[in-house]
C-alpha cells in the first residue's frame, strides 16, 4: 500500500511517534506543571492561572472527589461548561482521581444532557450555573449522585471582582431559577480538597481518561472510549509538527473553539499545554470584535479555528486594522476550509491558513498540512506520525491516487471502542486496528489527501454522486451568500435532486441570481433543483452545517 506522505518528513520530524513521553496524562499534567512553574498556563477573563496554580488546584480537586465524594477509579463525571479556567482544572483533577471525563455541550437541551448522562451513567457533573435549572430538571432521572456548581468567576483572584461579576449575572437574568439541594459550588469543592490528601491513583496507558459523545460514523450518538494512550499519541505527534515553528514555553495560543469539544480539548489542554504554551481561553467567540481585541491584545502567535469563524473575524474592521507580526501559525478544522476564506486570511494577515482533518473516533487529529512547506489549499495535509490511511473503492481496493474511495484511518490515537456498543464498534473498527471513518476521500500523488465529504450525505442523481460539500463550497463563495447548506431530496425520475437552503449575506440576492451563479460553475446534475432561503442554518458547536436538521 502506498505511503506517499513518507517522502515529505524532514529529518528533524519523526514519521513515527516512538516512546511516549509520559506515562500517563496525570504524569504530562505534573511533569508539565513542574518544568514551567510560574509561567502563565491558562487565561480568561483578563485572569491567570499559571502551572503551579494548575496542578495545585486540579489536586485540590482530585483530592475532593476522591475523599469527599468517594468517586472511584473508572467512575464517570459530566463537565458542563464553555471555556473557563475551571474546565482544565476540572478536567485533570478528575483524571487524576482516576475518573473518566465525559465531555457535555452546555447549550444542550435537557433531554440532550440526560441522555449523555443515562448513556454514560455518570455519578458526578460540574455544571456553569447558567445551566443548573436543566439538571434541577432531569436529576431524579439520573445516575447523578453529586452536582458541582460554578460560576465565571470562581477561580478571579479579586473577591470583590468575583462577588459583582456573579451578582451582575443574577440581575441581568442569565441565572435562570433552580433548585439543587445538595449541590456543592466549585469553590467550595476546592477549598474542602486543600485540607485532604489525595491518594495516588494507578492509571495506565490503556485506560480510558475520555468518553467523547459523538454522532460517531454510524450516525446515532455514542460514546467514543479514548484511553490515555490515544490522547497521549495524538498530543505527542502534534508536538512533532509544532516544533518546527514554534517555541517551546514561550507562545500564546488562542483557544476559541470549545474545550468541550475533543479536538481543542486535545490540541489546547494537552498538546500546546504540554508544549509550555500559554492558552488564551474565549468563553464566547461568537462576539467578534471582543475576540479580535483578544488577539490582537494577547498577541496570539497560533490561532486554532473553523472556516466559519475565521470568515467572521476577516469581516472584521478592528481584525482588519491589525499588525499580525505575532502570528506564527493558524489552523483549520472542524469543518471544511473555504479556498476563498484560506486565500483572504493570507492576504490580510501575511501567514497561510493550514487545514487539517481528524474525528472524535481517532483522539481526534489524523492529518495536517506541514508546518515546514506551504500548504495545499483543498487538502487536509498528510497523516501525523505514526499514522496510516487508505483509501479503498467500492469493491473493497485500495483506490488508485485521484480516485474518491472510503476512508480508513489507523494508529495509536485510535479509540479503544464504543461504550457498550460491541456491535458497532465492530463496524467500523476490524481486527487489524483500522478505522472506517464513513469519510469520502482522495489521495493524491504527492502525498496530501482531501475529503469529499460523509458518505452518509451523498446525493445520488440518476446515477451520478454529488457530494454537499463542493456544492456548498460554491455557493458560499457568491458574494451575496453568507453560508449555504446542501441535501438531496427524493425525486420520481432521478431518484435524487438537490436542494440548497441560503443564508443571504445581501438581502436583495434572488433565487434567479443563484440558479445563475449556479449554472456558470457547477455540472447540470450538480446544480440545486430547489433553493430556500433562511435567516440561519442549524450548526454544530464547531459552526458545521447540520444537514440532518434540514432534512427533518
Amino acid at each position: 500500500m502506498p505511503r506517499p506522505w513518507l517522502d515529505l518528513y524532514p529529518d528533524d520530524v519523526p514519521s513515527e511517534v516512538g516512546t511516549l513521553e509520559h506515562r500517563s496524562i496525570v504524569d504530562l499534567v505534573d511533569q508539565t506543571c513542574a518544568r514551567f512553574g510560574d509561567r502563565k498556563a491558562f487565561t480568561n477573563m483578563g485572569q491567570t492561572l499559571t502551572f503551579r496554580e494548575v496542578k495545585q488546584l486540579s489536586d485540590d480537586f482530585a483530592a475532593y472527589l476522591q475523599v469527599s465524594l468517594g468517586l472511584q477509579p473508572g467512575d464517570h463525571i459530566v463537565l458542563q461548561m464553555p471555556n473557563l479556567l475551571q474546565y482544565p482544572v476540572a478536567l485533570f483533577g478528575a483524571i487524576k482521581a482516576g475518573l473518566v471525563v465525559v465531555n457535555a455541550n452546555p447549550l444542550y437541551t435537557a433531554p440532550e444532557t440526560k441522555a449523555v448522562i443515562l448513556q454514560s451513567r455518570a455519578r458526578a457533573i460540574v455544571v456553569l450555573e447558567m445551566f443548573a435549572d436543566k439538571i434541577a430538571e432531569i436529576l431524579p432521572d439520573t445516575t447523578l449522585q453529586n452536582v458541582i456548581i460554578t460560576r465565571p468567576a470562581d477561580l478571579w483572584r479579586s473577591p470583590a471582582r468575583r462577588v459583582l461579576t456573579n451578582v451582575g449575572m443574577r440581575l441581568k437574568g442569565m441565572v435562570p431559577k433552580y433548585r439543587l439541594p445538595g449541590a456543592v459550588d466549585f469553590r467550595d469543592a476546592i477549598a474542602h480538597g486543600a485540607d485532604l490528601r489525595l491518594q495516588p491513583v494507578s492509571v495506565g496507558l490503556d485506560d480510558v481518561a475520555l468518553l467523547q459523545f459523538t454522532g460517531g460514523t454510524t450516525g446515532t450518538p455514542k460514546g467514543a472510549m479514548l484511553t490515555h494512550r490515544n490522547l497521549l499519541a495524538d498530543s505527542q505527534a502534534m508536538r512533532h509538527w509544532m516544533r518546527v515553528i514554534l517555541d517551546e514555553g514561550a507562545e500564546n495560543v488562542l483557544a476559541a473553539l470549545p474545550l468541550y469539544h475533543v479536538f481543542c480539548m486535545t490540541v489546547n489542554c494537552l498538546c500546546f499545554f504540554a508544549y509550555g504554551l500559554h492558552n488564551v481561553l474565549v468563553t464566547n467567540p461568537r462576539e467578534i470584535s471582543p475576540l479580535a481585541k483578544t488577539i490582537v491584545r494577547e498577541r496570539t502567535s497560533v490561532i486554532i479555528l473553523v472556516s466559519t469563524l475565521a470568515q467572521a473575524l476577516l469581516e472584521n474592521p478592528r481584525f482588519l486594522k491589525a499588525d499580525f507580526d505575532f502570528l506564527k501559525l493558524t489552523v483549520a478544522g472542524g469543518m471544511a476550509l473555504r479556498e476563498s476564506t484560506a486565500n483572504e486570511w493570507q492576504n490580510v494577515t501575511q501567514r497561510p491558513m493550514l487545514e487539517g482533518y481528524g474525528l472524535t473516533e481517532a483522539s481526534p487529529v489524523v492529518s495536517v498540512n506541514p508546518t515546514w512547506l506551504p500548504p495545499i489549499i483543498g487538502t487536509v495535509g498528510i497523516p501525523l506520525p505514526s499514522t496510516e490511511i487508505k483509501v479503498l473503492d467500492d469493491h473493497g481496493r485500495v483506490a488508485a491516487f485521484e480516485e474518491p474511495g472510503d476512508l480508513y484511518v489507523r494508529g495509536p490515537q485510535v479509540m479503544k471502542g464504543y461504550w457498550e456498543r460491541e456491535d458497532e464498534t465492530a463496524e467500523v473498527l476490524d481486527a487489524d486496528g483500522w478505522l472506517a471513518t464513513g469519510d469520502v476521500a482522495v489521495l493524491h500523488d504527492n502525498g496530501y489527501f482531501s475529503i469529499v465529504d460523509r458518505r452518509k450525505d451523498m446525493i445520488s442523481v440518476s446515477g451520478f454522486n454529488v457530494y454537499p460539500n463542493e456544492v456548498e463550497a460554491v455557493l458560499s463563495d457568491h458574494p451575496r451568500i453568507k453560508t449555504a447548506g446542501v441535501i438531496g431530496v427524493p425525486d420520481e425520475h432521478s431518484g435524487e435532486v438537490v436542494k440548497a437552503f441560503v443564508v443571504p449575506a445581501d438581502p436583495e440576492l434572488t433565487e434567479q441570481e443563484v440558479r445563475q451563479y449556479a449554472r456558470r460553475y457547477l455540472t447540470g446534475y450538480k446544480r440545486p433543483r430547489y433553493i430556500e432561503f433562511r435567516d440561519e442554518l442549524p450548526l454544530s458547536n464547531v459552526g458545521k452545517v447540520i444537514r440532518r436538521e434540514l432534512r427533518d
